[in-house]
């Protein structure tokens, strides 16, 4: 039983260092990277430098939060169940087409699943995936992108939060004060926001336990098994589309599909190709990229889409919303440096 918990907690911590933080900062507009069980570090064989990979990511990354934010509430194409069912089909094709004409997903034939494995594993994972999805497109609806970047500071003790209820992980006096400085800022940052809207923020609350709930799952179900971002993809997105295909009518129907031709086929064809492409960038990034470049890096990015959102877009924050957030985030960092332990 000591082995086996050690096991698991190696398990977080890798997975806390190499891909939560790509998914938990990634941005909730667009599709999460699907964390693995443990994270695999083989690097592609495509070499790419440190330098060159995080621009790159950071620069994907805001870019798809910024542009579904414009489809959103900008181009009033407010149907984020049909988004984020496109984004998938499109990952589900793109994954499929790479894996026949490059070497991109070489680490899918290392990756075994049976019928039981699929059915009591990647199923409900899929199911909590596709969940996270839908609510945090639907945040968006109705809150600010610097907002939804700040209350995304909690995911560290959401997690912390289920590991403890289920005994994953034993609480300690460093993680009780990571949950306390993580909740306090974003309490300070929620009470400094300017134009609060509590459904907008009970939707965004239940993407965090729905996503939190994923990866608590992922480290029980899926321990040991090793998929990169793009590889965890492969498997999840199908099964994540076909289950808001079938959510689909019962949310939003066809309106969706009457207003493709107001808004054009070519923004939402160009749209899926950049949340496809950065998924393509991470796998990149956890090969090359340490715990704190990668903890920097997503800090970083967060910083500048909420300046983003102020500069394009008018977001208001406050004073107490920035204090609040910079705790938060002191508290995040010791939490990434900490690997979870």
């Amino acid at each position: 039983m000591a082995q086996e918990q050690k096991d698991i907690e190696l398990s977080e911590s890798v997975s806390a260092e190499k891909a939560q933080l790509l998914e938990a900062q990634t941005g909730d507009a667009n599709p999460p990277l699907p964390s693995p069980a443990t994270a695999s570090t083989t690097k592609p064989k495509t070499k790419v430098t440190t330098a060159a990979i995080i621009p790159i990511w950071i620069i994907l990354s805001s870019t798809v939060i910024i542009y579904n934010n414009y489809l959103y509430n900008t181009l009033h194409f407010r149907y984020p169940v049909f988004l984020v069912t496109w984004h998938l089909t499109f990952a589900a094709i793109g994954t499929r087409v790479l894996q026949r004409t490059t070497n991109l997903l070489d680490g899918a034939k290392d990756v075994h699943l049976s019928k039981d494995t699929f059915m009591r594993s990647i199923l409900p994972i899929g199911l909590l995936f596709s969940g996270s999805l839908i609510l945090s497109n639907t945040a968006y609806l109705h809150l600010s992108v610097s907002y939804i970047q700040m209350l995304k500071a909690f995911n560290p003790v959401a997690i912390l939060l289920i590991s403890w209820a289920f005994r994953i992980q034993e609480p300690s006096r460093k993680l009780v004060l990571i949950v306390f400085m993580i909740s306090s800022g974003v309490a300070l940052a929620s009470h400094g926001e300017l134009r609060f809207d509590l459904f907008g923020f009970l939707v965004q609350a239940a993407s965090v336990a729905f996503e939190a709930s994923r990866l608590v799952m992922i480290q029980i179900l899926l321990h040991g098994l090793k998929m990169d971002p793009l590889v965890s993809l492969h498997y999840y997105a199908p099964v994540c589309a076909i289950i808001n295909v079938a959510v689909l009518p019962f949310t939003e129907g066809l309106e969706p599909f009457y207003e493709v031709a107001r808004v054009g086929p070519l923004i939402l064809l160009s749209n899926a190709l950049v949340a496809f492409t950065l998924n393509v960038a991470a796998v990149f990034l956890v090969g090359v990229g340490s715990g704190l470049v990668l903890t920097l890096a997503g800090v970083f990015k967060d910083i500048l889409l909420i300046t983003g959102s102020v500069l394009i877009f008018k977001s208001e924050i406050s004073p107490l919303q920035i204090l609040g957030y910079s705790i938060a985030l002191g508290g995040l960092i010791l939490y990434k440096l900490s690997a979870g332990k």
